[in-house]
This record gives structure tokens, C-alpha cells and sequence, in this order.
């Protein structure tokens, strides 16, 4: 009922995410959808499937202020998916990074907050928390800017909302790990794996959906939510596909790749001090204080623990339990009707 009869707004709204929002609301009594992204092929692809009058596709970038402003015009609700994500990438031309996971998200929270937009999701990573890489640390200045937008006078009188949501890897998502493995399988190359301890969460696009939509529905301005997930170790992840596949390719070892971590957080340890446990989320408040701190004495405030949630100490998944999540997602159920 909150999207009836709405305008939504999808940035980079050609890739996965922006893909899976399409599917929830296409059939949906949700007025007009609007994708705004970069990529005319995709966005063709899309006209091409859908053939609805609900979508409304926009090209343009969100580094283009004048050009998000005017899309912008008469949206009620903002879901900012636009990023560059992939972190070799990022690595190596970090100022591209900047350029879009930063400046692109000031120019979106800014076009909301001048376009009266009622509600804005922000969406992040777990590369976010004690960044180590380039997307990491511009995804986490992007955290800040919405925080510091939430608190926007012009937000604050239309009554707006403005929160982000923080998700580990994204099964099956353009560019991840799962596709790649399966590429390899299916051209009888051998899987090449980083780490073979290294963990991630394991969490599908529907997933990634869900926590929009719980963040959407429950979120005070500033807030960030996280969603609870499993993780598995990228050797287990190997072997479990390659059971699926029936396959027999050898595995190799070629180390880190820049900007990586053994294990992602979802969750710092500052942040899980004051989070809220919502059952299958964390929601984590904004600090609503001003610079004058010293008029902010507490007695009885959340005390600094030393626990993060990451892909290391959450529910560890063994080779049968990922390979029960890896059958759920339909990604790995059209590969294996194709023969190897």
C-alpha cells in the first residue's frame, strides 16, 4: 500500500538490484517507475522484456547534477543503487570512484531534498565498515553524506526520510564470484580462488530486495539497516558448484587480489553498541547530536563492546547447506539446463 499509486526512482537502475526491484513491483499497483542509468542497451533490454507503461527509462549519470535534478521531478521515493562496485577496478582508478559512489550520491540526496522527495534509500556495502579499499572508503563517505542529508532542514520540513541499507555479496549479481565459477566450469578451466579460508556472506538479490523494502517501511531519518546472513568460505563455495555441475576441474591458487579482505563486516564494532535487533535485522541509529557535545553527558548510553558481525563469526554454511541455497537461485538453475 505505501507504493500505490507512487513514483519510484531507481539509480543505476540497469543493474542486479535495480533488475530485482523490477520484478517485485512490475505487477504492482506502484504508478510509475522510473530507470535512470547510463546504460541504453540495458535500458533497451529492459523496455524489450517489460513492454509496460509503468517504466519510464532516463538516461543519464548521477555524476550530472542538472541531469538528475530534472529526473528527479515529481518522485515520491528514491532507491540509489548507482556505484562503481567492483573493487580491482575502484583500485585503480580511484578518483572515478569519488567521482560516482561520492559526488554521484551527494548529487542524488541533493536532488531528493530539492524535489521533496518523501523517502531515499541509500545502498551499501560491507566494504563499507573498516575499509581497506577504495570502493570501501567511498561507500562509506557515502553512509556519512546520507546521514548528514537526513539532517537536512529541507528534509526535515517535508518530513522526508533519508537511510541506507548495507548488504555483503549479492549471489549470482553481474560480476561476482558464482557466475565466474560456473564460466569456468562449463569452458573446463581450472576455478581460480584468491584465498581459500576467505569468507563472505552469502545473501540473493531477493534478499537484497527485502532489506530495501524493510528499511523503506521502518527507517527514521539516518538510519542504517543490515540484514542478517550466512556466510561460507570461498573453497567450500568452489567445491559445492562443482558437485552441482558434476564437474571435476582442478582448483588454483592465485592469492589476493587488490583492496581484499579475509572477512567482510557487516556490523563494526562502535556500530553494534547501540544496534537494534530487529530479528533478521540490525538497525543502526543515527547519532543524532550536535558539534556541542559537552552538553551531552551520558550516564546510562550504550557502552563500546568489542564484537563486530562479520562473514567470520556469523552462521558458517557447510557444502550440502550452500549448495541448498546455491538450487534456490534461478541464476544457477537456468545454468544447469544448459549442458556442460
Amino acid at each position: 500500500m505505501m507504493f500505490k499509486d507512487k513514483t519510484l526512482m531507481i539509480t543505476g537502475g540497469t543493474g542486479s538490484f535495480g533488475n530485482a526491484v523490477l520484478k517485485h513491483f512490475i505487477n504492482s499497483d506502484i504508478q510509475e517507475i522510473r530507470i535512470f542509468s547510463r546504460d541504453e542497451k540495458k535500458q533497451e533490454d529492459l523496455r524489450i522484456c517489460y513492454k509496460s507503461d509503468k517504466l519510464n527509462f532516463i538516461i543519464g549519470d548521477v555524476r550530472d547534477f542538472e541531469c538528475i535534478n530534472s529526473a528527479m521531478f515529481g518522485v515520491d521515493y528514491v532507491f540509489q543503487a548507482a556505484a562503481l562496485k567492483q573493487v580491482p577496478s575502484c583500485e585503480f582508478f580511484p578518483l572515478q570512484a569519488v567521482k560516482t559512489n561520492i559526488l554521484g550520491s551527494e548529487n542524488v540526496l541533493e536532488a531528493a531534498a530539492r524535489n521533496n522527495v518523501k523517502k531515499v534509500v541509500v545502498l551499501s556495502t560491507d566494504k563499507a565498515v573498516y575499509p581497506i579499499n577504495t570502493m570501501g572508503m567511498t561507500k562509506a563517505i557515502m553512509e556519512k553524506l546520507a546521514i548528514s542529508k537526513a539532517r537536512d532542514p529541507r528534509i526535515q520540513a517535508n518530513g522526508g526520510v533519508i537511510c541506507t541499507t548495507r548488504y555483503g555479496n549479492v549471489m549470482a549479481s553481474r560480476g561476482s564470484i558464482i557466475p565466474l565459477f560456473i564460466k569456468q566450469i562449463k569452458e573446463g578451466e581450472s576455478l581460480t580462488i584468491t584465498e581459500p579460508e576467505m569468507t563472505r556472506f552469502m545473501m540473493s538479490l531477493e534478499d537484497s530486495v527485502r532489506l530495501v523494502l524493510f528499511a523503506f517501511e521502518h527507517a527514521k531519518p539516518g538510519d542504517m539497516f543490515v540484514q542478517k546472513a550466512p556466510a561460507a568460505t570461498i573453497i567450500t563455495l568452489a567445491h559445492a558448484l562443482k558437485e552441482l555441475f558434476n564437474a571435476n576441474n582442478e582448483i588454483q591458487l592465485i592469492g589476493p587480489r587488490h583492496g581484499e579482505k579475509m572477512h567482510e563486516t557487516l556490523c563494526g564494532k562502535e556500530e553494534m553498541s547501540k544496534a537494534d535487533d530487529m530479528g533478521d535485522f540490525y538497525r543502526i541509529p543515527a547519532d543524532v547530536r550536535d558539534l556541542n557535545y559537552s552538553n551531552y553527558i551520558q550516564t546510562d548510553g550504550p557502552k563500546l563492546i568489542d564484537k563486530e558481525y562479520n562473514s567470520g563469526n556469523t552462521q558458517r554454511l557447510n557444502k550440502d547447506e550452500l549448495k541448498e541455497l546455491l538450487l534456490t537461485l534461478n541464476y544457477v538453475q537456468n545454468e544447469l539446463k544448459v549442458k556442460l
